[in-house]
């Protein structure tokens, strides 16, 4: 079997960011074996790679419930773990929605890893499926920032974007688990991204990711650059600028995205990414995102 590392991305920590397992050697794997290797680890997504040229790989992704297209952290996470085994800093990673580039910048105080998304889009969410997932919220529609509609957005994934117009609201998520997964199924959602704007340049985010039997993610990069196509299309930032996207805070796990949204082209995401040591034990679960089969326990208890 392939080494299986773990990394925590969009931090210098590894109590903070969103934890991704990555696979640096996947290629004799089957698909039935990685879905079980990411149902085992737990994390949001597992990312498997295998070389496909000099600094060129297939990637594919694994919630712990299904494969996703694109997943964001588990790509910066992937890159840094590549970059403190090979020092490779110019990467080119095989999605399946498309290729990815990235870039490794070594720094004194630890390496940052840049993706360039593939071109973003952003479509009109329709009403019902706006006031549906207020619903399973227990949302309300006069609760929502008019300055920032809800939109359908892309950049590897699909993301339903709803901002909030406080803070107080956005940190109080309690949602119905089978409702909203039940939607985000029937419009090929992979997270909704949940928005309250600080300033013009700072946001606060929170992902609920039920289709991969995870109620939250810490860190959310395809979301990040989903998110920084819709402020272009939408002309709600000059550009080129680069923004904050401060997640994870509501879990007891701080992450840090930066986002630089340029006129054109795709959105660059870039964080850090550090190692988290596991002694052969399950103290794994301490780092673990709470999956759905966990939730539901919890629930019912």
């Amino acid at each position: 079997m392939p080494t299986l590392l773990r990394y925590a991305a969009f931090t210098d920590t590894p109590q903070g960011g969103n934890p991704a397992g990555v696979m640096l050697d996947a290629g004799e794997l089957s698909d039935a074996q990685m879905q079980a290797v990411a149902a085992e680890v737990g994390y949001s997504e597992t990312a498997f790679l295998t070389a496909a040229g000099p600094g060129r790989y297939r990637v594919r992704y694994f919630s712990p419930r299904a494969e996703v297209p694109f997943c964001g952290h588990a790509t910066i996470a992937s890159a840094i773990a590549l970059f403190d085994r090979t020092a490779e800093t110019l990467l080119r990673f095989e999605t399946s929605v498309g290729e990815v580039p990235v870039e490794v910048f070594a720094a004194a105080d630890g390496p940052v890893a840049t993706l360039t998304s593939v071109a973003p889009r952003v479509e009109a969410a329709a009403p019902d499926l706006v006031a549906d997932a207020l619903a399973a919220l227990h949302w309300r529609q006069e609760e929502l920032d008019p300055a920032l509609p809800p939109r359908v957005a892309f950049a590897g994934a699909w993301h339903l974007i709803l901002a909030v117009a406080t803070r107080a609201r956005l940190g109080d998520l309690d949602y119905d688990i089978e409702a909203l997964e039940k939607i985000m199924l029937a419009n090929d959602l992979t997270t909704v991204a949940l928005i309250w704007r600080e300033t013009q340049i700072l946001f606060h985010a929170r992902n609920p990711f039920p289709v991969g039997g995870v109620i939250e993610d810490p860190a959310t990069g395809a979301a990040a650059a989903a998110f920084g196509g819709y402020l272009r299309a939408l002309e709600l930032v000059a550009t080129p600028t680069s923004i904050e996207i401060r997640q994870g805070d509501d879990m007891g796990r701080p992450s840090r995205l930066r986002v630089e949204i340029g006129a054109a082209g795709g959105i660059r995401v870039s964080g850090r990414a550090v190692q988290i040591d596991i002694p052969g034990d399950a103290s794994h679960r301490d780092v673990r995102n709470a999956t759905h089969a966990e939730f539901t326990e919890g629930s019912s208890a």
